[in-house]
């Protein structure tokens, strides 16, 4: 089944559905970071980092997400090509922008740390993967991840799930053994939808 690629896969999307889809995969991914940071809980990759920083210090994930994100450009014009890293670059910056911006028109009074978590989680994963069908990315590990599934056939999903309970387990001063068990079956359940929904020969960046 992993090799049967309707014809429509293989139809480039137009700039508007390209403009649309960035717009509702970054917004899907900012409110399940909104989930997430409201419970205290994290997750892997680029974003894991950017909350552990926003715990950390005064700067706020979006400040974060955005600055950790910039190193990894480079490597997307190298092997990913421009239209991809520009999509990107957009992609990140709304998330940025985004995830800022939420808690000024919804704010939870009650949050039940697992569900926010995982439900978050799943969000992200679907946002993730509208991204991924409009050859765009977050940034950081998931260029690096899609990059080694393009180039040697590993799955993105697996790799990205692997980093990111690494970055979730080393969060473990940070947040309580409740929370650090949420955020790691969170990671486990974005990844998993990535992994099921994003393979080589399938939705290829």
């Amino acid at each position: 089944m992993d090799n049967c690629i309707s014809p429509e896969d293989n139809i480039s999307h137009t700039l508007l559905e390209d403009v649309l889809a960035i717009l509702i995969g970054t917004l899907m991914v900012s409110f399940g970071v909104i989930l997430l940071r409201q419970a205290g809980a994290l997750t892997g990759g680029t974003a894991g980092l950017a909350f552990l920083i926003n715990y950390l210090t005064p700067l706020s994930f979006g400040v974060a997400f955005f600055l950790l994100n910039l190193p990894f450009y480079y490597l997307a014009i190298r092997r990913m090509g421009w239209a991809f890293t520009v999509k990107t670059f957009c992609s990140v910056a709304l998330v940025s922008i985004f995830s800022d911006l939420h808690p000024y028109f919804i704010h939870f009074d009650r949050l039940q740390p697992f569900y926010a978590t995982v439900f978050g989680s799943m969000i992200m994963g679907l946002g993730f993967i509208v991204l991924f069908r409009h050859k765009a990315s977050l940034g950081g590990v998931n260029i690096l991840a899609l990059y080694l599934q393009d180039k040697y056939g590993l799955r993105a999903g697996k790799l990205q799930m692997a980093v990111d309970i690494s970055i979730v387990l080393a969060s473990l001063f940070v947040v309580n053994i409740s929370l650090l068990i949420a955020s790691i079956l969170g990671a486990m359940v974005l990844n998993l939808i990535i992994a099921m929904n994003h393979r080589p020969g399938r939705y290829s960046v």
